[in-house]
């Protein structure tokens, strides 16, 4: 896991999708993006934060992740229009100041 960067673990997190189905699209400095064709899929779009992924990759528990990942991509694809990792809700509350009962109090 050490050698990989964030484009080789995306695209292994991506590779339980049919490659027909699949187009990397321009990749912006932040995100990693692939538009998804298929008939059979609602899924048209995948979004990782390199950040996230950066991330990932220093976990002791990186491949379980990663295959945690990809069965989650699978099973999303029947029923999301976009899959997104990491999720916003959980980006948010990573980055959302914690507040203490003191400060509430005041």
């Amino acid at each position: 896991m050490k050698n990989m960067d964030e484009t080789k673990v995306a695209e292994e997190i991506v590779s339980v999708l049919q490659p027909a189905a699949l187009r990397a699209c321009t990749s912006d400095h932040d995100v990693i993006r692939y538009a998804v064709r298929g008939k059979l899929l609602k899924l048209r779009s995948i979004i990782l934060d390199r950040a996230a992924l950066r991330r990932l990759l220093k976990d002791a528990a990186a491949a379980v992740k990663i295959e945690y990942l990809k069965r989650d991509l699978l099973r999303s694809a029947a029923s999301r229009i976009e899959y997104r990792y990491p999720r916003l809700g959980l980006a948010r509350r990573q980055t959302a100041p914690c507040l203490s009962w003191a400060t509430i109090r005041r």
